[in-house]
């Protein structure tokens, strides 16, 4: 009897310890699920906040994540005053605005992209179609505008007269670096703003979770300012400017692509959270990696980083202060500054 006894004990303590093992790498693995009915957005920078309130507007009544950051990434594309997105996007060296932009949902891991695309005021859009049309994954240059135009969407001029002064006024020097927010030196901005202040931006990313806890992303971009005609950052880029993974998070990336393309920078985010970083350490550490490599060139380089895990804990991290980002949830509409690297 007292055989079976300690056989019993020890088989209830045996079995324990397993369900406890496998509840720890269950955590890792990302196997508990999502929460419902518990809607978030976060955007990159001051100005996803009106971009948020357009994907809430879906994201409140049940709508689906995909259209929801869809609608909110398309508010930036379209206005002319913010000119690193979209229509008024500052244009490149030979005076064209050339747009990217990628989405990817978490579930199947689907995305879609677009990149060196003209004319079209919506590339988030036509990324979308990309996404559920085609057998790809990007298109770009003339085979995306072709694929736009074949699905209704409609050739514009996207170059504004604001865009096309500053533009002019650059071509007195020519003058190129590969800087982040060159722009600025156009704007009547407080210099003590840079680098990565409010009017100091670039990309919008946006990350979701929609009711049924399913999980998007949309990213998208005019580039850097006076490119070399051609160039392609970040933002189109799944795994660089955009990474969804429904069983982990998402993050999305603004500054300058490079850099983000060198690190997989997204993706690098949320297989640090796959490893059980929380949104913020995760931003941190790739950042990290970033400033490591190279610690004199990260003085002269803005990246920021912006993370969303299932559960719908969110965090930023950038190499310099002033890298904000925008949240929209059913607690809370708000600005935060995300911590920096250096100060």
């Amino acid at each position: 009897m007292s055989h079976r006894r300690k056989f019993l004990q020890t088989s209830v303590a045996g079995a324990i310890a397993l369900l406890w093992q496998r509840k720890a790498l269950a955590s890792v693995a990302g196997d508990i699920a999502p929460v419902i009915n518990d809607p978030v957005v976060i955007s990159t920078w001051d100005f996803g906040k009106a971009a948020n309130a357009e994907a809430w507007k879906l994201l409140s009544t049940g709508g689906d994540v995909i259209d929801a950051v869809e609608a909110g990434a398309r508010v930036p594309e379209a206005d002319p005053t913010n000119q690193s997105v979209g229509y008024g996007g500052f244009p490149d060296r030979d005076g064209k605005v050339t747009l990217d932009a990628c989405i990817m949902e978490g579930t199947n891991l689907s995305c879609g992209s677009v990149a060196f695309l003209e004319h079209i005021m919506h590339p988030i859009s036509v990324a979308k179609l990309v996404m559920q049309k085609t057998p790809h994954v990007m298109l770009v240059g003339e085979g995306a505008l072709q694929f736009a135009l074949a699905n209704g969407f409609q050739k514009e001029n996207l170059l504004t007269p604001a865009s096309e002064k500053a533009w002019k006024e650059w071509l007195k020097t020519s003058l190129y670096a590969p800087v982040i927010n060159i722009e600025n030196q156009f704007k009547p901005v407080d210099p003590k703003q840079l680098p990565g202040g409010p009017n100091n931006h670039d990309t919008i990313g946006m990350l979701a979770i929609d009711n049924t806890g399913k999980m998007g992303g949309a990213c998208t971009t005019s580039g850097a300012a006076w490119k070399m005609r051609g160039r392609v950052g970040d933002s189109p880029i799944i795994g660089a400017g955009l990474y969804v993974d429904g069983e982990v998070g998402a993050a999305t990336s603004s500054g300058l692509g490079e850099e983000v393309i060198r690190t997989c920078g997204s993706h690098t985010v949320v297989e640090l959270m796959r490893q059980g970083l929380s949104p913020e350490k995760a931003c941190k550490k790739a950042v990290e990696r970033i400033v490591k490599r190279n610690p004199e060139r990260a003085k002269t380089l803005q990246v920021g980083f912006l993370a969303l895990d299932k559960k719908g804990n969110y965090g930023a991290y950038a190499i310099h202060k002033g890298f904000t980002y925008s949240v929209k949830n059913n607690r809370e509409e708000k600005i935060y500054e995300a911590k920096a690297y250096l100060t």
